[in-house]
């Protein structure tokens, strides 16, 4: 009997120190249809047609004091080299390189090349529609005292290379970050505060580098209780970019009803605030979502804040959503109205309508297997006058966008030892 239990407790030894490494991939080719993707079309110019692709191959470890991993990824568009090339265009990149350092029950570091992600993906998303997707160089300790509770800080300090001295950072990206987040449940309801400092290059009137930090605020805040789920979010922002001073807002409400098992309806809003383009202060009014996944809001033709429309006049986005979702497969329709939240002006100096628009997003699903998924989608914009002045082209051309995807995600290899 002693020797039996003197087994089992090193069997239980073992299993609680358990390791665990996985091996998977994606491969996700896309094709698109762009004849107003983004900016308003000419009908003179041809649409544009395409096939993207990402491809991922990653690594995965676990322990009882470490996780660990490394995604490395290739981005390419079918036919970008030839039959024959012997070099990649864009070649592979680590997408994800990070290791967590669980130092105890309640406290970690994370650190490397990793996604950062936040709640509805406004301020910190992966931007997974991108082929290229995002990703940071940070560290991030988290405190996680319970299930409900949890605060993580967040560093980030950029630089072009290993020096000897100080060197102007040119990369289209932050010099640095710092910031804040926390996230607590109550009963049906969760809250998720941010504080974000974020730090810019820019050169000054010498030609000299400096950097300007600007802050973010923000509450986000969400609600689920039987068939109802609703999220409101508010979010303020203040600092210094390129030495202009910043002051700027973002507000958002929707809500979400299932009226039946398969079907759900879905009403909302969101106020960008914007600068007039007759402004005679040099107050930048303009909010941005800096590092948010913003490809899922204010439309999926991404005539906004998808590397556009930033330091302009803002947005008012009012949207409703029919989805419907049964065993493998799914469609969602999603209409929106667009007006700027700031004035417009023509080129002789008048005020224009703020309205810029109608949406309508529509995509349909199906699940073959676990592994594999088939998405079709297809976007419409009717366009304004107002919207020919920001975007130019012309509104009565026939802005569409269609696109068909496959997201192959197979599970290649798992053990435990």
């Amino acid at each position: 009997m002693k020797k039996i239990l003197a087994i089992l407790c090193i069997g239980l030894g073992m299993a609680s120190y358990a390791q665990e490494f996985q091996v998977s991939a994606e491969l996700r080719p896309r094709f698109e249809y762009r004849h107003g993707y983004k900016t308003l079309a000419v009908d003179s110019i041809n649409a544009a047609t395409f096939v993207s692709q990402r491809t991922r191959l990653n690594f995965g470890y676990k322990s009882e004091k470490l996780k660990a991993y490394i995604s490395v990824q290739n981005v390419r568009v079918w036919g970008d080299v030839s039959t024959l090339a012997t070099s990649d265009k864009h070649g592979t990149t680590l997408h994800e390189a990070w290791a967590e350092v669980l130092l105890n029950n309640q406290f970690s570091l994370k650190f490397g090349r990793q996604e950062i992600i936040y709640d509805d993906q406004r301020m910190f998303g992966n931007v997974g529609w991108a082929q290229q997707a995002r990703s940071h160089d940070a560290l991030i300790v988290t405190y996680k005292p319970n299930d409900n509770n949890r605060i993580d800080l967040g560093l980030a300090l950029s630089a072009e290379d290993e020096t000897l001295f100080e060197v102007d950072y040119n990369v289209n990206n932050y010099k640095s970050f710092q910031y804040l987040w926390y996230h607590t449940n109550l009963k049906n309801v969760g809250l998720s505060f941010l504080i974000l400092n974020n730090g810019l290059a820019y050169n000054d009137e010498n030609d000299e580098q400096q950097v300007d930090y600007n802050q973010t605020f923000g509450l986000h805040a969400t609600l689920g209780k039987n068939k109802l789920k609703a999220d409101a979010s508010f979010y303020f922002q203040t600092g210094k970019i390129a030495d202009t001073d910043v002051s700027a807002y973002n507000f958002a409400l929707n809500a979400h009803y299932n009226i039946a098992n398969s079907f759900n309806v879905g009403l909302g809003g969101e106020y960008l605030s914007g600068t007039d383009m007759n402004a005679t202060s040099s107050k930048l009014k303009s909010f941005n979502p800096w590092y948010g996944t913003n490809h899922k809001f204010n439309g999926w033709m991404d005539y906004f804040y998808v590397g556009n429309h930033l330091a302009s006049v803002g947005l008012i986005d009012i949207n409703a959503t029919i989805a419907y979702h049964k065993n493998k497969f799914s469609a969602k329709i999603m209409p929106h109205i667009f007006s700027s939240a700031a004035t417009i002006v023509n080129n002789v100096g008048d005020d224009m309508s703020p309205g810029l628009g109608t949406e309508i997003d529509l995509v349909f699903g199906y699940n073959f297997s676990k592994d594999i998924n088939f998405q079709v989608g297809y976007s419409q914009m009717f366009a304004t006058e107002s919207m020919e002045i920001l975007k130019g082209g012309d509104k009565d051309a026939t802005n569409n966008w269609a696109w068909a995807m496959i997201t192959v995600k197979p599970s290649l290899f798992k053990t435990t030892f």
